[in-house]
């Protein structure tokens, strides 16, 4: 019987290897628009089509993301630009922007977010107010990503986050776009989970990519953490002794990729078909840390 258990133990233990590796397969990673260089290194370490988000900074115009767009799609990877709503200074320049994306770089879809500047720079208070008033299917964009907050947002109720959601994915359908959710980075899978399984009794059918902070400093992580509002699972971590701290600050993601793959072999984080790494900068880095798990698919 114990050589029996073990052996299962062992089947068990590649089971959710094989699920993690195909997770990162299907994932994602985000580079910043001000490196288009970085182009060419994700492409020696990831498969072709892979999806790169291309950031949206605070007090830069949409544009400046071009150059990232069009290194991706000369790379053979497929290009997404961020859109933050509160950025954006009027529709023609959505529009603008959008069509130039489509024509030159390949653009089929997008991540439409709010924004965390403090007052908007244009017409769009948030993500819906800008999808209500910009033909994103007119522009070409067939793909529409939208953000999901496992902990909740530091500013936002979580009732107006999900009212909000089911007006986007409503909004998203009426133009025709197919839409899925990319969610904000946590440090606490049963938090992911019960984000994914509440929206699978929502929207039904609405793919998540979840959210993974990629290899990166203790100092870096923590910095970014509080800036993105995680701190929730932080301080619960924090409870549990430094122990529990340096699991998640180790400059590895392992941990959590192995605990979300375990969720969705039990079929308790069913709608979830990949990750999204956030780089934090260090985008070859995670590159290199994707290209590890995909390899070990393989072998």
């Amino acid at each position: 019987m114990a050589v029996l258990t073990a052996a299962g133990d062992q089947a068990s233990a590649a089971d959710v290897a094989a699920v993690a590796a195909e997770l990162v397969a299907c994932g994602s990673l985000e580079m910043g628009a001000e490196t288009p260089d970085d182009a060419r290194r994700i492409a020696e370490l990831l498969p072709t089509g892979t999806p790169v988000y291309v950031n949206h900074l605070p007090r830069h115009a949409l544009d400046r993301g071009h150059g990232a767009l069009l290194a991706l799609h000369g790379a053979g990877l497929e290009p997404v630009p961020h859109i933050a709503a509160r950025r954006v200074a009027s529709r023609s320049e959505v529009q603008t922007f959008l069509d130039r994306a489509v024509r030159t770089a390949g653009v089929r879809k997008i991540l439409l977010v709010g924004g965390d500047s403090p007052e908007p720079a244009g017409p769009y208070a948030d993500a819906a107010a800008l999808l209500r008033d910009v033909s994103l299917a007119g522009c070409g964009v067939q793909q529409i990503g939208l953000a999901g907050y496992p902990e909740g947002h530091p500013r936002i109720p979580t009732t107006l986050l999900n009212t909000a959601m089911v007006e986007k994915l409503g909004l998203a359908e009426r133009q025709g776009l197919g839409a899925y959710v990319v969610t904000q980075f946590s440090f606490a899978p049963n938090r992911i989970v019960e984000y994914c399984a509440d929206l699978a009794r929502r929207a039904p059918g609405v793919p998540i990519y979840v959210g993974l902070a990629g290899p990166a400093t203790p100092v870096a992580l923590l910095r970014f953490a509080r800036r993105c509002g995680v701190g929730a699972s932080l301080r619960a971590l924090q409870a549990q002794g430094m122990g529990a701290v340096r699991l998640v600050t180790h400059a590895d993601p392992s941990e959590q990729l192995a605990a979300l793959a375990r969720h969705c072999r039990s079929g308790s984080a069913s709608n979830v078909v990949g990750v999204h790494l956030y780089s934090f900068g260090g985008v070859a880095a995670t590159a290199a840390w994707m290209n590890e798990r995909i390899t070990t698919r393989r072998g």
